[in-house]
């Protein structure tokens, strides 16, 4: 079967100016507590975010980045883009250390990833394989659905600090670079799923928690 990835519509570009988003991280930076995590109808999340070009100074950009991993970190998740905290800026932050289960990581190719932040990211697919898994996001609380992706990608971004770097990934963590990467496009992942696959967070728990989605695509009648 060669499913590939959905296409999505074109988003609305931030109607944000670079005082408006300077603002914006210097009222997150300033909060005692952590801020909330922006949800699925905020239209933060369905705009094409601003390049990175000297909105911050080295200071802010840091702390924003900080702040960003505390907030993941608390979630928990294994990424969070900068619009999932209401700043259209292209910025995302990613790591992935959980305990996995062995059988589960080789099943769905995933390793642990250090943390690292990306800037003004660019994604592209390495070859024409693709891999199907439930997937969920921390701005669809309470959800999964099972989403077709790239299983190799190629990211070309700039460090925090201005060093552009290139990239591969593959398996899981090539999922989570295409995810959040999406969230600096306007893109949500219920864009890409199998929309029959939906499940609240109960229910995949219960019923389709195996690593593959077999079982789920028979009963709930997807992917066919």
């Amino acid at each position: 079967m060669n499913h590939q990835p959905h296409h999505e519509a074109a988003s609305p570009a931030t109607d944000f100016n670079p005082t408006q988003i300077r603002d914006a991280v210097r009222r997150l930076l300033d909060a005692e507590e952590l801020p909330p995590i922006v949800q699925a109808g905020h239209p933060v999340l369905r705009q094409l975010a601003a390049p990175y070009d000297g909105q911050l100074d080295d200071v802010e950009l840091v702390a924003l980045v900080d702040r960003m991993r505390e907030v993941m970190h608390d979630a928990p998740g294994v990424g969070l883009a900068a619009p999932q905290l209401g700043i259209p800026l292209q910025l995302a932050v990613l790591e992935d250390q959980y305990d996995l289960d062995p059988v589960s990581a080789a099943v769905r190719h995933r390793e642990h990833m250090e943390f690292f932040a990306i800037v003004n990211p660019q994604c592209r697919p390495l070859g024409v394989e693709t891999a199907s898994f439930y997937e969920g996001c921390l701005s669809v609380n309470g959800y999964q659905a099972v989403v077709t992706r790239h299983r190799n990608v190629e990211l070309s971004y700039v460090t925090p600090a201005g060093e552009p770097v290139e990239e591969w990934f593959s398996g899981w963590q090539a999922r989570i670079v295409q995810h959040e990467t999406d969230h600096l496009l306007g893109t949500l992942y219920l864009d890409r799923a199998e929309i029959r696959s939906l499940s609240s967070n109960a229910e995949h728990s219960a019923r389709w928690a195996t690593p593959e989605i077999e079982d789920a695509r028979r009963s709930l009648g997807f992917l066919r």
